[in-house]
């Protein structure tokens, strides 16, 4: 059982440097700022005309159901948001997690604006096994 006890504490460690790292953000916001925030901006308002908006998105709105494939696998091809079409490949991210995928969608749902429903983990596990990639 001691042997254990090295691999618990390196657990315990990397937890806490998790939560200081992060500071009072929830983890949507954390993980929305290390892995979207780079081209989606701070306030979701995207960049000009590559990068399309997450706040006041109609897309968004339109499309919560493929949101999960999105971020897992990316996306390419033309979509129009807002009234402006956007053409820009957006990247996979397809080391996250479902539970990490949930957090980003409801720190976007709920953020800038935006009030779109809660996702639940079950449902976006279900939406991932769906995905066409």
């Amino acid at each position: 059982m001691l042997y254990l006890f090295p691999f618990l504490a390196l657990l315990l460690i990397a937890g806490v440097l998790m939560v200081i790292r992060s500071g009072n953000r929830s983890p949507g916001k954390y993980l929305y700022e290390t892995r979207c925030q780079n081209c989606h901006q701070e306030d979701g308002s995207g960049l000009k005309a590559l990068i399309p908006p997450l706040a006041a998105s109609d897309w968004l709105f339109e499309n919560q159901d493929t949101l999960a494939c999105i971020i897992r696998h990316g996306l390419s091809g033309p979509i129009h948001v807002n009234g402006v079409f956007y053409d820009e490949v957006m990247p996979a991210n397809e080391k996250l997690r479902p539970g990490q995928i949930m957090n980003i969608i409801n720190y976007i749902n709920r953020s800038w604006g935006n009030e779109h429903e809660k996702i639940r983990l079950r449902e976006v596990k279900k939406r991932l096994e769906k995905c066409e990639h």
